[in-house]
């Protein structure tokens, strides 16, 4: 019996495979915003209406590849809330918005996620995606379309949901 009513967890294999790809898509994101201070913002909504949020700050120094194994919370919840959303079976819809503080000002771009993957948003949507944002700053930010990933090759490939 699920913990809690209309919240079913999903499959196994398809939250393995989902990890494989938030791993991936981490990667991708943060050698598409370079190096520098930089901030992690995602935000899900669950299929029983419970929206989740986390911001997570990355110093010009932070080894990103080391982040999870060092024990960094803020980050472990970003990335679980990232698999749940490729997964998809429990969430209905997320959008990972990456923040630079580059000089003379800083730039922001966002990816919403679907079909398992990180796909880009345009400035508008980057913008409406922040409004809700408590505490996130949008004057003076440069706001710009992010760029695409290539889709990871296992989906559509029966491994998980595609």
């Amino acid at each position: 019996m699920p913990a809690r009513p209309g919240f079913i967890p999903p499959d196994k294999a398809a939250t393995e495979a989902a990890m494989d790809r938030a791993l991936d898509a981490l990667a991708a994101v943060f050698e598409a915003i370079g190096p520098g201070e930089r901030t992690l913002d995602i935000a899900i909504m669950r299929t029983d209406g419970v929206p989740l949020c986390q911001a997570v700050d990355f110093s010009p120094t932070a080894n990103v590849k080391l982040s999870g194994i060092l024990g960094d919370d803020d980050y472990y919840t970003l990335a679980v809330l990232l698999v749940f959303a490729l997964e998809g079976s429990t969430v209905t819809g997320a959008t990972l918005i990456a923040t630079t503080a580059a000089e003379p000002r800083p730039r922001a771009c966002g990816w919403s996620v679907r079909d398992g993957w990180l796909h880009p948003m345009n400035t508008a949507t980057v913008e409406v995606a922040l409004l809700p944002c408590p505490g996130v700053v949008t004057e003076g930010r440069e706001i710009y379309t992010a760029p695409p990933f290539p889709e990871p090759p296992t989906i559509g490939k029966g491994t998980d949901r595609a």
